[in-house]
């Protein structure tokens, strides 16, 4: 018996209003080779955050993942895009607009979401781009300390073409650590130009 494609979408978990468009993505998954492995919890609030970032193809692997679920998980983008005319295309599928010139950072804007809406789920590359990089940035942890909200990693591996589920992280007192010990636990999965260390 073959591995499920995608794990079921747990009763808390926020959903898109749509069968098509799930049911379109689960055909093209199928036909890829891409999977879904592990568990989603059972949570109305989390952080979702994917490595190693190093092609544009993760973003479009991870947006197919996530419309396949029929899971509406946000992703931060820069408000001017989405006043865009990308924008009609955008916003439906989960992009929300963050105002960088806004009194209130980016940290506090995704915070006074979180508090704003009964279910909420983020997602975040930590890596911030692309591009090798030494330090993760620390936005994740802040914003899920400030809303105490959890963190579930989700691990790209390009060799076997699967998006592996972790076990729900939470933020402490000490960042330094947290972030240590989260980006230890990417350690030994492969993008497809390179891995996180």
């Amino acid at each position: 018996m073959s591995e499920p494609l995608l794990p079921p979408l747990p009763p808390q978990a926020p959903r898109i209003d749509s069968r098509f468009w799930p049911a379109l993505m689960r055909g093209l998954l199928r036909l890829s080779g891409w999977r879904l492995v592990g568990e989603l919890p059972d949570v109305p609030k989390l952080i979702i955050i994917g490595a190693p970032h190093s092609s544009y193809w993760d973003g479009v692997w991870g947006l197919m993942m996530k419309i396949a679920l029929g899971a509406d998980i946000k992703v931060m983008i820069k408000r001017e895009v989405l006043d865009s005319p990308l924008g009609l295309i955008l916003k439906p599928i989960g992009m929300i607009g963050i105002n960088r010139k806004a009194a209130l950072n980016v940290v506090g804007q995704m915070v006074r979401r979180f508090a704003d809406h009964p279910r909420m789920w983020l997602g975040i590359t930590p890596e911030g781009t692309r591009r090798h990089v030494t330090h993760w940035k620390s936005g994740f942890l802040r914003i899920a300390r400030e809303a105490d909200v959890p963190i579930l990693p989700v691990c790209l591996d390009y060799p076997t073409r699967t998006f592996t589920l972790g076990t729900l992280q939470h933020a402490s007192d000490n960042p330094d650590a947290d972030m240590a010990h989260i980006r230890g636990l990417f350690r030994g999965y492969r993008g497809k130009h390179r891995n996180t260390e």
